[in-house]
């Protein structure tokens, strides 16, 4: 333990920088990190009486800032519990019109596949049916509702992202 208080603004003066990167590190945002050291030297020069003497300065330092970013992270989790238990369940919530326009490509790209795409793409992704539920409804193996799948949902992204499918073409002898 230093013997006078100058050599202990020395020694945390000297680890502000080790603080700041590894609670940069941490949270991933400067402002952020710079609030983190400051609790952490909060922390420790309330706290400085109860050190005990066997510990580095530095390996105390950081074990107060990684408590206090862990504190920090499992507070916010709980607020934002609080905060999404308190909101009515009623409160009307309108999509962005980026979400519209996209929710309005994919229903129209889905009105452009065929028959049995449509079909097969409601009976898994709306009706909730299993791959051997459609499967046996349909009177086919297991592995053809897979595939079949397959393509519907790769022609609904190509369809849905401005790109037409390219016609299955075969070569017949």
């Amino acid at each position: 333990m230093p013997s006078t208080s100058t050599e202990q603004d020395d020694q945390l003066r000297e680890l502000i920088p080790r603080l700041r990167r590894f609670a940069l590190w941490l949270t991933r945002d400067v402002h952020a990190a710079d609030d983190l050291v400051q609790s952490t030297l909060e922390r420790a020069l309330s706290r400085w009486a109860s050190r005990r003497g066997g510990d580095t300065l530095r390996s105390w330092l950081f074990t107060i800032l990684h408590r206090r970013f862990i504190d920090g992270q499992r507070s916010a989790k709980r607020h934002a519990r609080l905060l999404g238990s308190l909101r009515e369940p009623d409160e009307a919530h309108w999509p962005s019109a980026e979400h519209m326009a996209a929710t309005r490509s994919t229903l129209n790209a889905f009105g452009e596949l065929s028959a049995e795409q449509r079909g097969l793409l409601l009976l898994v992704a709306v009706e909730g049916f299993s791959y051997q539920e459609v499967a046996d409804l349909l009177d086919v193996p297991i592995g053809t509702v897979m595939s079949r799948l397959s393509r519907a949902r790769q022609a609904l992204r190509q369809l849905s992202g401005g790109k037409r499918p390219a016609p299955l073409l075969r070569v017949m002898k």
